[in-house]
């Protein structure tokens, strides 16, 4: 056997060697695309079963008063720690079986949660209807609290872990939008204001009023209703 015939059976020529590689970049340019969609999909329907959950917990927990700070014997629907037995309920209820998954207790100081690529964050109001959060427990109205609560859910990196910021309060309808600024925390609660998802004019904090279901809100994105 001659050596350029041993040679071409031990191993691949450079031509051979960049079919390879082109092969495999255009399975890679195909796949990967798929992939991340497949993830942002995945993320997006875990957010809204997690919505979906949370209202159950807040029917739960409201229905059975284990917050009820001004003492009418109504109860007040709670934050994410309260639900799932990381806190104490206020007007010193205590809360034997959680109406939340556990998996809330990880909630930090402003009460995020970050679950399968999103963060979800949990309002109720104080007296002028505007939202407050687990920080600032002190400042939550009781009797708004007994029939007003709003939740928000958007993706930790944009276009990476999701692309739509979900919204649902006490009617339990869920609602979207498309915004790459709803992206992470922001530094902040929530990198936009409280009352994005809700209709018509008023204040930027308020989570009173009708929702933006299938029209604009006021931060002027449409907001499509979740089936």
């Amino acid at each position: 056997m001659s050596r350029q015939s041993y040679a071409r059976r031990g191993g691949f020529t450079l031509i051979e060697l960049m079919i390879v590689i082109a092969i495999i970049a255009i399975i890679a340019a195909i796949a990967i695309p798929n992939l991340l969609s497949s993830r942002l999909n995945a993320n997006e329907t875990a957010a809204i079963a997690t919505l979906r959950n949370i209202v159950s917990a807040q029917a739960q927990f409201q229905s059975t008063a284990l917050a009820d700070t001004n003492n009418n014997g109504v109860g007040e629907h709670g934050f994410f720690g309260e639900m799932s037995g990381a806190i104490g309920v206020r007007g010193g209820s205590t809360i034997q079986v959680p109406t939340l998954s556990s998996a809330f207790r990880s909630a930090n100081a402003q009460g995020i949660v970050s679950r399968s690529g999103y963060l979800f964050v949990l309002a109720l109001p104080d007296a002028a209807g505007n939202a407050v959060t687990v920080d600032n427990i002190a400042n939550v109205n009781a009797d708004l609290a007994e029939h007003t609560w709003a939740c928000y859910a958007w993706p930790n990196s944009f276009g990476n872990s999701g692309n739509r910021t979900f919204f649902v309060n006490q009617s339990g309808n869920i609602v979207a939008t498309e915004d790459s600024s709803y992206s992470g925390n922001g530094g902040g609660v929530i990198p936009f204001d409280a009352a994005a998802a809700f209709g018509g004019s008023g204040s930027s904090d308020t989570i009173t009023g009708s929702v933006a279901a299938g029209t604009s809100g006021r931060d002027g994105n449409f907001w499509k209703t979740v089936g």
